[in-house]
């Protein structure tokens, strides 16, 4: 990776996103901007990525992910400072989905989880057609790949986010500018708690982190974290609904 590679990530304080850059300031000099909710935690993790990589310029920043407005500032902001190569939006929430059943709740998870993603990643966007240059990756899911019962709310959030990819690949097909999805499985974080107490296997953040990194690396355009979820997937995707619609998933 060159010097100062500039790295910016929404949503800075997610496991996954924490663990990406601590990749990136362990193998070389990295400018990362790091863009979350929380200040003082966004600041302590800040802090740890100095210790770990003294040779990168840590930033923080605050933003509101559900104003437009706000949105929009962070990605001038960042953008004007000079340009960017990799932008990593990371943020987002799995409730259970019976708390989905109070419809401000459902709109508030369908706005975190796919209107915002795709507006953070439109205003940059905007930005990376005009310099012709950078990496734009996205964290979705696998549970995108198919509506299920237990969290379909949430996979149609993430299904959005899938669409939307696809047409900002083929928006940039050809130029300086990339497009990656990335899909993690279950994944040990405090978004999948309540997995790991029934004993649900679930793949090492650290271990996703790097298969994030590589992938964004190499422009993949589709990336699944660990990359045995892409074939679990393929048989999820391509069960008969008389079959799939048997089965508790």
């Amino acid at each position: 990776m060159n010097a100062k590679t500039r790295i910016v990530v929404i949503g800075a304080t997610s496991a996954i996103a924490e663990h990406c850059c601590r990749l990136w300031v362990e193998r070389g000099p990295v400018d990362l901007t790091l863009v979350a909710r929380d200040a003082t935690r966004t600041e302590r993790i800040a802090t740890d990525l100095r210790v770990r990589g003294p040779a990168s310029t840590v930033t923080v920043m605050t933003a509101d992910f559900v104003d437009a407005k706000d949105i929009a500032r962070v990605a001038k902001a960042t953008t004007d400072a000079g340009a960017v190569d990799i932008v990593l939006i990371a943020h987002g929430a799995m409730p259970k989905q019976e708390l989905c059943a109070d419809i401000d709740f459902c709109r508030e998870t369908l706005e975190i989880n796919a209107v915002s993603p795709a507006l953070f990643a439109e205003a940059f966007a905007g930005h990376f057609a005009t310099a012709n240059h950078g990496t734009i990756a996205i964290i979705g899911s696998v549970a995108g790949d198919r509506g299920r019962k237990v969290n379909y709310t949430y996979g149609a959030s993430k299904g959005l986010i899938e669409r939307y990819a696809q047409g900002l690949d083929h928006r940039f097909a050809g130029s300086g500018v990339s497009v990656v999805l990335l899909k993690p499985g279950p994944t040990d974080t405090p978004m999948a708690a309540e997995h790991k107490a029934k004993g649900r296997k679930l793949a090492s953040a650290e271990q996703v982190a790097r298969t994030i990194v590589q992938g964004i690396d190499r422009r993949k355009f589709v990336v699944y974290a660990p990359p045995l979820w892409q074939l679990i997937m393929l048989i999820v995707r391509h069960l008969p609904r008389f079959i799939f619609n048997r089965l508790s998933l």
